[in-house]
């Protein structure tokens, strides 16, 4: 029984050349009880239109500038836009909740739920399955203040509008459980966002901007950058006997009031001087210094339906967590060495004083400087920085901040990078790059073929590719199947064996398979008012699909036969029972799928009432 257990839980670790593959959305996260970096997770969409998703794990030591690959049989399953917090206790622990995901063809998108946690001695991860947890959501953030995991806000997409959230949970690393904090309506706390900065310090946890979108009636939605700050406070030091008595009167709520535990969203004055408004740009922290490192961004202009101006950034700033909170720009030192600063070609960097204190804020840049003039200094350390980019994901260890991948757009194309930088925040000389970018990025007004560009996704993800359609033929075949047997006026005995065959048949289809090409299916907003009506959805039970067919199976059962009144309502409730019989292994499957993400049945009835709205992958990706 060990044996068996040890081998469904072996961990693989495995030496990698360089950096994860291009991908966006994904964590790096400082160890606690370490000088390494850990990566999990992304995502990456390629110009065919095809979405991939990870759950890898990957160790960078910055000391041997090696990179390790960690394989898990029981690790979470692929994601993006997940939290992920770390905790020194017990050697070393990382804390990763909720995402979302995407199939190959982007046809099937579900948000995450379940909470998981990594074990850095054994690289090994266990799913801590509570009956009380946040809902499924995506582009939240996670904190670490003493033993508690905060989490706050992020966003849901059910298909038809995006819901931003701002709710505030507390997780007791010691109890595990989860605590939804429940504020006054006077009370002041920040409203619904995703992609803001949340970082710990020893007064609380700073949450800094973020990005929403603002809906308003007979409009078309319109995404809002924010710059405000907060900081959530543990205003009491709470007795240990009253925490106990507490956790028991609460042990059957999934709530507690903010003021029995003393917690208060306090808001922060906004400072004279501050970087220019963006999103895209979650900060990572200097823990060392108490300071928030900011880098990159994206600010859009929003003008009107037909254009989206947006303007990338390269800069970085450092906003001081203590006290009432201060930016400073981080100004990469001249070299020491005086030159003429000259004009510079059109390839280069191109520069305008956003503040009057002298800070440059980089406005374009190409992705690939090619001859640099002669006036200019190749020593100028500004020539040493990352192109602009936005979601660059950022970690800093001691005193050096890691700059890995983000998101550049030229046009409408989006140019997921794959580059890896650092730079030593304590003396800001130059920027260093440990990994080059194979991925060029065309001059403004060029055109290039986008055939070479989706290096980095692995060859088994082709083959994933040529399963889903393969099942997606097959599944097509399938229901043709099934619907040549639906109007059968009278059958006799032969019919079970005819219903096993069809069982057998779906079986031998791969049920997974079935699955994922049928959730897809039920999300198609091209589908027949007959097909929608007639199909039951994921998590819906015999009895609310009968009740919202109950018209079409009536008037299907009418047209072959004689029947009036309750017979005739029997014999359509026996069709659509056949139905729900036939769809029943798949909806199963269906429901196992949802139940990996994390969502229970109320959730999964939920979105069977929502079918039809198509869409949230769509909505997600263009996400700030």
């Amino acid at each position: 029984m060990n044996r068996e257990w040890e081998d469904a839980h072996k961990v693989t670790e495995e030496l990698v050349e360089g950096p994860p593959s291009r991908r966006a959305n994904a964590t790096l996260t400082p160890c606690p009880s370490g000088n390494y970096l850990w990566c999990i997770g992304g995502e990456f969409f390629s110009d065919d239109g095809k979405a991939y998703f990870y759950n890898d794990v990957y160790r960078y030591n910055p000391d041997k500038d090696e990179w390790r690959k960690f394989v898990s049989p029981t690790c979470p399953g692929p994601r993006s836009a997940h939290a992920v917090v770390a905790s020194a206790a017990g050697g070393g622990k990382l804390f990763l909740f909720g995402g979302e995901f995407s199939s190959l063809h982007q046809n099937t998108f579900h948000h995450y739920r379940d909470f998981w946690c990594f074990d850095i001695s054994t690289h090994s991860w266990d799913r801590l399955d509570t009956k009380i947890r946040p809902s499924a959501r995506s582009g939240h953030r996670m904190a670490m203040w003493k033993h508690y995991i905060v989490l706050f806000g992020g966003f849901y997409d059910p298909g038809h509008r995006t819901q931003y959230l701002n709710d505030t949970w507390v997780f007791d690393t010691q109890e595990y459980k989860w605590r939804q904090i429940e504020f006054k309506d006077i009370d002041r706390k920040p409203s619904a966002r995703s992609g803001f900065s949340f970082l710990s310090t020893p007064e609380g946890i700073v949450l800094h901007g973020g990005y929403c979108k603002e809906y308003t009636k007979g409009k078309r939605p319109v995404g809002v950058m924010l710059e405000d700050t907060w900081i959530f406070q543990f205003l009491l030091p709470i007795p240990l006997q009253l925490v106990h008595s507490m956790s028991l009167e609460t042990s059957q709520s999934s709530t507690i009031s903010s003021d029995s535990l003393g917690l208060k969203w306090e808001r922060r004055k906004q400072p004279s001087f501050a970087p220019h408004i963006r999103s895209g740009c979650t900060m990572g922290l200097w823990s060392a210094k108490s300071i928030g490192v900011l880098f990159g961004g994206v600010t859009d202009e929003d003008r009107d339906e037909e254009s989206l101006e947006s303007v990338f950034w390269n800069d970085l700033y450092g906003y001081q967590l203590v006290g009432n909170g201060r930016w400073q720009s981080m100004v990469l030192k001249k070299p020491k060495k005086a030159f003429k600063a000259g004009k510079r070609k059109a390839a280069a960097v191109q520069q305008e004083s956003e503040f009057s204190d002298g800070d440059d804020a980089v406005k374009t840049q190409e992705a690939k400087n090619t001859e640099q003039d002669p006036d200019v200094n190749p020593d100028d350390p500004i020539l040493t920085a990352p192109i602009p980019r936005y979601n660059a994901m950022l970690a800093v260890l001691r005193n050096t901040l890691y700059i890995y991948g983000g998101i550049f757009e030229r046009g409408s194309r989006e140019y997921t990078l794959d580059d890896f930088y650092s730079i030593q925040l304590d003396k800001l000389e130059r920027y260093t790059c440990l990994k080059h970018s194979g991925i060029v990025i065309p001059a403004e007004g060029d055109e290039i073929s986008s055939d070479d560009d989706d290096e980095g996704v692995e060859s088994d993800e082709d083959g994933d590719s040529d399963s889903e359609t393969r099942s997606g033929e097959d599944d097509a075949v399938l229901n043709k199947k099934l619907d040549d047997t639906q109007d059968v006026e009278e059958v006799d005995e032969p019919v079970d064996v005819l219903v096993s065959a069809r069982m057998i048949i779906i079986k031998y289809h791969d049920v997974r398979a079935q699955a994922t090409a049928f959730m897809g299916i039920s999300k198609d907003t091209a589908r027949s008012a007959e097909d929608v009506i007639s199909t039951p959805e994921p998590g819906e039970t015999l009895a609310l699909f009968y009740a919202r067919s109950r018209e079409y199976w009536t008037q299907k059962a009418h047209g072959v036969s004689d029947n009036r009144g309750k017979q005739l309502r029997r014999d359509g409730f026996s069709f659509a029972e056949e139905r729900y019989a036939e769809y029943k292994p798949i909806l199963e499957e269906v429901e196992k799928i949802l139940a990996e993400a994390g969502l229970d049945e109320d959730e999964m009835r939920a979105g069977a009432t929502q079918a039809g709205g198509g869409g949230g992958i769509v909505s997600s990706r263009n996400r700030r």
